[in-house]
């Protein structure tokens, strides 16, 4: 959410050759009423930037109060997979690239609004086949990053989060840890379905796992969820907490087709976690 209370999702876009940029989309309520830039807000710049050769996508945004920026963390389709990229902005209009942070395969990425222990922390999924994990790294100036750690792992087994895990929005700063909502991949004979998950970490350490929900949260239910480019996704990449400091709006990818709404509360979240801690 902006300053002035404008709601402003970066959405992906896909092209009719199949190469994605980001492009803005703002409402005053966060709900309807939304104005698309006309031209693309971010676009791949394979020229400068080779690593954006087959587009960019899934953006996660964080205010970073330090820098008074924007930190807009992205995949970049390389000739060898995803990797993470990060670019910084004010308004949205003008972006200051590093490139590719995180090498391929990688995605699935967000950036922490503070430093832990005088570092950047930014959460990340890179790909060790066959699963796939979350992971914390650290950088002291957004650019070169190390202490890689394992900060979830997906589980094995029937588990509706086997094998392959990453995270959703970015983590929810709270009292109680950092909330964390995480995507598992199901792969059955039918494909693969995603469902999202609940998880808390410590917020002086979010390496260390304090809380896991035992059950998935939310799942594809709707047609527009079911069926489309990518049938049975939801996947959130952002949300907006509401003046009351509880309420929150959570925009996701349905289908791979559609982008929509979903509303909830952190208190409710936690309470849950609370209730559900395997």
């Amino acid at each position: 959410m902006l300053p002035d209370g404008t709601t402003l999702l970066l959405c992906r876009v896909e092209d009719r050759r199949g190469i994605s940029h980001l492009s803005a989309a703002r409402s005053e309520n966060g709900i309807d009423g939304w104005r698309i830039d006309p031209e693309p807000t971010l676009s791949p710049n394979p020229e400068s930037f080779p690593e954006e050769l087959w587009g960019i996508e899934d953006p996660r945004l964080t205010y970073v109060p330090e820098l008074e920026k924007y930190a807009v963390v992205y995949t970049a389709y390389t000739r060898d997979g995803p990797g993470v990229a990060l670019a910084l902005t004010r308004d949205f209009h003008t972006f200051e690239r590093f490139g590719v942070i995180m090498p391929p395969e990688d995605k699935d990425a967000a950036l922490l609004p503070r430093r832990i222990g005088g570092h950047w922390a930014l959460i990340h999924r890179p790909v060790s086949a066959p699963r796939a994990h979350m992971w914390v790294s650290y950088s002291p100036d957004l650019k070169h990053w190390g202490g890689h750690t394992l900060m979830m792992q997906a589980r094995k087994g029937a588990w509706w989060d086997a094998n392959k895990i990453g995270l959703s929005p970015p983590p929810i700063e709270t009292p109680q840890g950092w909330l964390v909502i995480y995507h598992g991949v199901r792969q059955s004979c039918a494909g693969c379905l995603y469902r999202l998950g609940l998880a808390l970490f410590d917020l002086n350490q979010p390496e260390v796992l304090l809380r896991r929900g035992s059950e998935w949260v939310f799942a594809p239910e709707e047609v527009y969820e079911q069926r489309g480019d990518v049938g049975n996704v939801v996947f959130p990449c952002g949300y907006t907490i509401g003046p009351d400091g509880d309420s929150v709006n959570i925009y996701y990818g349905a289908a791979d087709t559609s982008i929509a709404l979903a509303t909830s509360s952190v208190r409710a979240m936690l309470e849950w976690l609370d209730q559900h801690n395997s």
